[in-house]
Formats: structure tokens, C-alpha cells, sequence
């Protein structure tokens, strides 16, 4: 436990994202009633994992496949819960998008380390993608979703190749479609080279394996990012972003002036983000009509970079 420790602090991302992992998130970004399931898609030697799934409430028939959106929650690997992101759930799944908040293996409760977490995501897209037909939903409109390593893990989805569990069907693709990353961990590798004390766990061939950054090309997934200006792990942000847009690739990049890591956690900006995410899935053809979510009064803005 101590080697795992080790390795958190010497990448130095941040737990800040969700730090009440046991107590029910207060800010409600919807006003509709919602449909609520959890469903166990992984059995693990640490434990079962579960997927909580949002979905429109009250319908009778469903006329079209939907398109599903998969969040996974922030902590360093090592702490946090599927609740930091069930408000942006329950706010898509009144959009009409299936919304699923993810379980994965983290440091404090099942003693693992990232490159499980990077496994265990890749097979929740699968399990997804997989399933499709009894969750309703489109395979082709698939999204990984998530904040700080969450959002590392999202990436890690759509670019990386390393760490496909046994049990996973490998026939199923887990590259999503499209990508939301909140202030994601985009350069593991630049992070390890920096602030490893040279007793981790980790190794430089695992930091590089599961370094999104190292592996962006042509048929990656258009994505929209969100950072603080004030956030360290911007400038893996900023490097993600012009390599895509090398490529031609659609990559947005959204900042909120002075704002510190996991900042689209609290109102005002928790609100403010979801309203951009909702537009960005509306430009992909995921979304129809306008944004429903009520912004503060004199809400701030975020600056496209």
C-alpha cells in the first residue's frame, strides 16, 4: 500500500475531484424524473463493478436506439465514487441519452493500481457496446466521459491498446465515438519522468503504455475538453489538443479563467460545463433542441481555446 501511495503522490494528480465519495452529490441540474438501475458488468478478484444507468423515465415504447454516454469518476486512481457524476447523468438521461456512471478498481478500496483502472474502463465500453440491444441503445453513439484520472481513463478508452482484461470480448471495440473529458490526465508519462522518487510501483513502460497523448491519430474520437487556467495538468491538455488538430481532428478546448483543478465540480461552473457538453453533443447529432439546463444568474463563461 505504501509503493501505491508512493506512486500517487509522485504523478501529483489531484484526488480533488470528488472528495465526498460517500455522500449523495446536492446540486441537481434537472428537474425531471429519471430512471434509475445498477448493473454488474465486471466481477473482478477484488470485487464486483458496477455500471448505475440513467434513462428517460415513462416511456411506454422507445422509437430509436439512443445514444449512451459513460462518465467515470475522478480521485488519483486511488479514491472517489460514481456519485460525482450522477447530476450530469441525470440531467442526459432527461435529454433522452442513456447516462451510466461507472465503477472501477481504485487504490484505497481494492489495493490496485492505474493500469486495472485503464482495464476496467475499457471494459465498461465494451460491456456497453456489447449490450446494446437490451440497454436500447445506438453502438455506433457511444461516449466516454469523466473528470481528472476519470477523464484519463475516458481517453485511455478511445487511445490506448495496453490493458485489455482476459475476460473481454476483444471483438467488441472499446474506442467510444466521442469523448467529454473534465480536466483530464492527459501526459502520464511527462508526469512519471518528473516526480518519480524511483520507488513506485509503477514503471516508465507502464506511465508511456497508458499515456493517452503518445497515441492520438487519425480515427480518434472527436472530444471537447474542460480546464482551469489555474490547473498543472492543462499543458497535457493544450498538448492533446494541437496534436489532434494536426491530424484535422475536432478537439475543443474549453477554459474557465483562474479556476483550479476539478473547479466544474461547484456551481456556478458545474452547471456552465454541462450546458457546453450538451452543445457539443447536439453539433455531433447526439442531442436534439436546446440545452434545458438553468444557468446561475450572471453565470461566468468559459473562453474556446
Amino acid at each position: 500500500m505504501r509503493l501505491i501511495l508512493l506512486l500517487l503522490l509522485a504523478l501529483s494528480l489531484p484526488s480533488v475531484a470528488q472528495k465526498a465519495g460517500k455522500t449523495k452529490p446536492t446540486i441537481k441540474l434537472t428537474t425531471e424524473e429519471v430512471a434509475t438501475k445498477e448493473i454488474v458488468y465486471k466481477t473482478t478478484p477484488q470485487g464486483e463493478l458496477k455500471l448505475h444507468v440513467f434513462s428517460p423515465a415513462g416511456e411506454v415504447q422507445i422509437t430509436a436506439l439512443r445514444p449512451c454516454i459513460v462518465f467515470f469518476f475522478g480521485g488519483g486512481w486511488k479514491s472517489g465514487s460514481y456519485l460525482q457524476f450522477v447530476p450530469q447523468a441525470e440531467y442526459l438521461a432527461s435529454r433522452g441519452i442513456i447516462a451510466i456512471s461507472a465503477d472501477y478498481r481504485i487504490a484505497s478500496i481494492h489495493k490496485t493500481t492505474p493500469d486495472k483502472c485503464v482495464e476496467d474502463a475499457k471494459s465498461a465500453i465494451r460491456w456497453v457496446r456489447g449490450h446494446s440491444t437490451e440497454l436500447g441503445i445506438d453502438p455506433s453513439k457511444v461516449i466516454a466521459a469523466g473528470g481528472s484520472a476519470g477523464g484519463h481513463l475516458a481517453a485511455c478508452t478511445a487511445l490506448v491498446s495496453a490493458y485489455d482484461a482476459e475476460s473481454d470480448d476483444k471483438n467488441i471495440s472499446a474506442k467510444p465515438n466521442a469523448m467529454v473529458l473534465f480536466n483530464p490526465a492527459m501526459n502520464i508519462a511527462t508526469l512519471f519522468k518528473q516526480r518519480d522518487t524511483g520507488d513506485s510501483p509503477i514503471t516508465l513502460d507502464m506511465a508511456e503504455a497508458i499515456t493517452p497523448n503518445s497515441f492520438v491519430s487519425k480515427d480518434t474520437p472527436p472530444a471537447i475538453l474542460f480546464f482551469g487556467t489555474a490547473d498543472k495538468l492543462k499543458l497535457g491538455g493544450d498538448e492533446y489538443v494541437k496534436k489532434a488538430r494536426e491530424l484535422g481532428l475536432r478537439a475543443e478546448m474549453w477554459a474557465a479563467a483562474d479556476m483550479p483543478h476539478g473547479f466544474f465540480n461547484k456551481a456556478p461552473w458545474i452547471q456552465v460545463t454541462a450546458k457546453k457538453m450538451d452543445e457539443f453533443l447536439i453539433s455531433l447529432g447526439y442531442l436534439g433542441g436546446d440545452p434545458t439546463i438553468k444557468l446561475p444568474e450572471n453565470a461566468p463563461e468559459l473562453k474556446a481555446e
